[in-house]
């Protein structure tokens, strides 16, 4: 195959992997409001345990049918990540309910710069002077059209510092694990999605009870409401398998960076479905200004010098053999 034949390939692959992610994270966002906001399911972290009960239910029976190989991941990796992955989930919730929007939102945005440090410190990347000036348009479109109100107390602040380090270090992890132990996307959810269910099952009624004073048991079930809850798990596992795969096939910076245009989506819907209300000039020209960074990153970052590693070596476990279903991860110097 010619070079320029799989570059093209490479692309597309790339191009459907965000397309998918995106559809997902959308979908999920849109059903989620409706389930919490109409039907007012507000558990967010046993829903978020059904996502991955569900997610463990799917590849069982995608390794039960011989689409996913058997592959190896210590218990001290698999607990590292869990713990990561849990605190992230836990610290979002509470973030949201101590902080004000405006604070919430310049929690997420500040995930860009701590997952550059990661991978500076832990993986010795460098960024060209055009990559991290697009990275700082991204973050100042974003927040310009998401920010408003900014109020912080002590704990709240506690409480989004947990978040924010917690979810950059679950999504280092991801990218991390899936290169050091040859993992899939598919391998990796395997491993990883039983434990988070199990932990977040077991605790998510008791945090969610601690945040919304409603027991999850007393919730007044119907067919239309359970359909939802449904929906919702079924989604999830499109979402979780589709940010392995972003994360895994790119790195937790790119994936943070161009997920916003999530954010950038997500408002534009809400105009659609939900009217102009909120919609003015800054909000506009917040889009756009983010919309061009996130062109500005994609062009910057890989051009040669970009973002390389400096002198990096990830040593891997014993290779595996993938199923149909493997996605194929780059193993050269630019990320």
């Amino acid at each position: 195959m010619s070079p320029a034949s799989r570059a093209d390939r490479k692309a597309a692959a790339d191009a459907a992997a965000w397309i998918f992610n995106i559809v997902t994270s959308v979908g999920i966002i849109i059903v989620n409001k409706a389930l919490m906001a109409t039907y007012g399911f507000s558990f967010a972290t046993t829903l978020t345990g059904l996502h991955f009960a569900t997610t463990t239910f799917m590849t069982a029976v995608l390794r039960w049918l011989g689409y996913i190989q058997p592959s190896h991941l210590p218990l001290a990796e698999l607990l590292k990540f869990v713990v990561f992955a849990n605190f992230s989930i836990v610290g979002m919730n509470v973030s949201l309910m101590w902080n004000s929007v405006g604070f919430y939102q310049i929690a997420k945005l500040s995930m860009i710069p701590v997952s550059c440090l990661l991978e500076v410190v832990l993986d010795k990347i460098r960024y060209s002077r055009d990559t991290k000036l697009s990275i700082a348009v991204v973050l100042l479109g974003v927040g310009v059209c998401t920010v408003t109100d900014v109020s912080v107390n002590a704990r709240g602040f506690i409480a989004a510092f947990i978040a924010v380090w917690s979810t950059s270090m679950q999504q280092y992890y991801v990218h991390h694990l899936q290169r050091k132990y040859s993992l899939t996307s598919f391998n990796l959810l395997g491993h990883t999605a039983p434990a988070q269910a199990a932990t977040l099952l077991v605790i998510g009624p008791f945090l969610d009870y601690w945040l919304t004073d409603k027991r999850i048991d007393a919730y007044d079930y119907n067919i239309a409401s359970v359909i939802f809850i449904i929906m919702s798990c079924t989604i999830a596992v499109g979402t979780n398998l589709s940010q392995f795969i972003c994360i895994g096939r790119f790195t937790a910076v790119s994936f943070q960076v161009l997920g916003h245009m999530k954010t950038i989506f997500v408002l534009i819907m809400g105009f659609i479905f939900f009217g102009k209300e909120g919609l003015n000039l800054h909000v506009v020209l917040g889009m756009i200004i983010a919309i061009v960074g996130m062109i500005w990153y994609s062009n910057a970052s890989t051009k040669p010098g970009g973002k390389e590693r400096r002198s990096y070596s990830l040593p891997t476990s014993r290779p595996q053999k993938h199923g149909s279903l493997a996605e194929s991860n780059e193993d050269d110097d630019k990320v």
